[in-house]
């Protein structure tokens, strides 16, 4: 008996893992919050060029005194050897003052300003979409498999995959941006994605066994993950060490990372244990 074989059959107490897992993540989540984007708490973010090294307490110093915005509503962060990003939360900041401040200093590349009347209409969209999202997700399964359990199982699969993702962005300092949201709206689609693969196979095919049909359907799905995560792996990496500034690409290519991994324990731990248990309930 292989491996394989023999987690599969001892496949009761693995599903517990992604359902512990996701409970942290919770418990992440409400204690330590996530952190909002310019998108959705209002604000400016400035990308700047260094013109020579300077400290992020004198960026930060340069921009109080260009704005007259307090010290706390002014985060910078470095995002490669000569450049940074300042982050002003509140009301739009006046870039042409900003700029005039860092004259000699730093070079604005880009900048970006989110009013809070938008900003919040923004967050009130982003809700909608995730709920809107999930619902038409849930439909969509119970209408393809016409049968709870299994249903079930590919919803809260995907429950997991978003609640685990979330706890990373809390753990990691990814803010919670309309980039962000996007990249958990394509995990719904992809863990979905996953799961029904894994469902269709071994719910609805009879050939060959149980443990068959889940080994066909994993090397399908492990094939599937290992592409999707190493693509992300590199495009974070490329981003950070050669588009520092592309903070987008950055955002989502972590977001996905998180989720992909989580992905990957929610399907063929929980899910798959869900199956088995369910279909030898029902010979």
């Amino acid at each position: 008996m292989s491996m394989i074989d023999k987690i599969l059959d001892s496949y009761k107490p693995l599903i517990i893992i992604p359902v512990i897992i996701t409970l942290i993540a919770i418990a992440i989540i409400a204690t330590g919050g996530l952190q909002e984007g310019i998108d959705l708490k209002g604000g400016s973010i400035a990308i700047l060029q260094l013109d020579h090294p300077v400290s992020n307490d004198q960026l930060s110093t340069m921009v109080q005194k260009a704005t007259g915005i307090q010290a706390e509503f002014i985060t910078v962060t470095t995002t490669g050897t000569n450049q940074s990003t300042v982050e002003i939360a509140g009301n739009a900041a006046d870039v042409v003052a900003i700029s005039s401040a860092l004259s000699g200093t730093a070079t604005i590349q880009s900048f970006r300003s989110v009013g809070p009347l938008l900003s919040k209409q923004s967050l009130t969209q982003v809700y909608y979409a995730m709920g809107f999202a999930f619902l038409f997700m849930s439909i969509t399964v119970f209408i393809i498999f016409r049968n709870f359990v299994p249903s079930m199982a590919v919803i809260l699969a995907a429950f997991c995959d978003i609640i685990i993702a979330i706890g990373g962005m809390s753990i990691f300092g990814i803010p919670l941006s309309l980039a962000s949201v996007g990249a958990l709206l394509m995990l719904i689609g992809y863990s979905v994605d996953t799961d029904i693969l894994l469902t269709t196979r071994v719910l609805k095919r009879r050939e060959g066994t149980i443990n068959e049909r889940a080994k066909d359907a994993m090397t399908t799905g492990f094939t599937m993950a290992a592409a999707a995560i190493g693509s992300m792996v590199a495009l974070f990496l490329v981003v950070k060490f050669f588009m520092p500034y592309a903070q987008v690409l950055d955002q989502i290519a972590a977001v996905l990372i998180i989720g992909l991994i989580a992905d990957v324990l929610a399907t063929w731990l929980m899910n798959l244990g869900v199956l088995r248990w369910y279909m030898e309930g029902h010979r």
